[in-house]
């Protein structure tokens, strides 16, 4: 199901899962998402036998099991260079990105984008049926689930 609404200026459409009520801003998604209550994985890795619902989720993991992006510390597969290099921040304990109000440091930028949000009080996840907003993501998927 397509909805219409304003988010500010602009409209924006979000595609509703009929079963779930989850809702996303492109069809593809809400279609790959769809498959996830049917019981539908069409893809599966050669290397763990997981399954996936896309081809597109499919590529994406393989890259764990590549030897190009393998921690040399302990051993853990990321699926990209930029993950691979923010995983071993967790071994150096190494913080790059500082609260300019409090000056408490973290390891990713968005979890400083998300503690941030602690001193602006913004609230950019709203709920498309009530006026309820949220700082982070998880508590909306919760909220539109229940």
């Amino acid at each position: 199901m397509l909805y219409l609404f304003h988010t500010g200026c602009a409209k924006t459409a979000h595609f509703t899962c009929e079963v779930c009520d989850k809702w996303f801003r492109r069809k593809r998604n809400l279609n790959d998402h769809r498959k996830r209550h049917t019981g539908e994985n069409l893809y599966s890795c050669t290397q763990c036998e997981k399954c996936f619902s896309s081809y597109r989720c499919l590529h994406v993991h393989m890259n764990i099991h590549s030897v190009e992006y393998k921690c040399t510390e302990c051993g853990k597969c990321c699926g990209s260079s930029y993950n691979l290099a923010t995983h071993r921040r967790s071994h150096s304990g190494e913080k790059l990105f500082e609260c300019t109000v409090c000056s408490k440091r973290f390891t990713q930028a968005g979890d400083l984008v998300r503690h941030s949000r602690i001193h602006s009080g913004e609230k950019p996840y709203k709920c498309h049926v009530c006026d309820k907003a949220f700082s982070e993501s998880g508590p909306l998927n919760r909220h539109t689930s229940d």
